[in-house]
């Protein structure tokens, strides 16, 4: 597989975006590992890196500040959608995310959106389960203490 241009497609709000910036560091069958600075200047953070894990419906992305320190961990619930003639992906957020700070705090976030969006028929009930099956995998990974085995596509690469 060989990936030439990468996209992020949201629901709320509803936009699809090349991330033309976003530098390829690594990609296989089973990840695609990028580093990227933000979109739009933010003042919480400015760069970050992310491993898109293709079996899990998962993107894990570390936020960094300006200075280089780490904000937190955050975990896309997402769907993959991949065109090998043109060698485009398409990566749709499904919604819920999940925050990981350095102190070891978590917060699931933006549950009531995905409500919403199934609600206004912008998410199908099927990927409405879908992200809900996503989402509780990885909460049982991080409740088993296993998130390390996420984080590792991105710390072996010194990102």
């Amino acid at each position: 597989m060989s990936i030439v241009k990468l996209f992020r497609k949201r629901i709320i709000p509803s936009e699809c975006i090349l991330l033309k910036d976003d530098e390829i560091i690594y990609h296989d069958a089973n990840v695609l590992v990028t580093k990227w600075k933000t979109l739009n200047p933010k003042t919480e953070f400015s760069h970050g890196a992310s491993a898109y894990i293709f079996e899990k419906g998962i993107k894990v992305s570390k936020f960094y500040r300006e200075d280089g320190s780490l904000l937190y961990w955050y975990c896309d619930i997402v769907e993959y959608n991949m065109d090998h003639d043109t060698g485009e992906l398409t990566v749709t957020d499904l919604l819920a995310d999940v925050i990981i700070y350095p102190s070891g705090r978590m917060k699931v976030m933006d549950l009531d959106e995905l409500a919403d969006a199934l609600e206004q028929g912008l998410i199908t009930q099927e990927q409405t389960a879908l992200c809900m099956r996503r989402l509780d995998a990885l909460l049982s990974l991080i409740d088993r203490d296993k998130f390390d085995t996420l984080c590792e596509y991105l710390d072996s690469r010194g990102l």
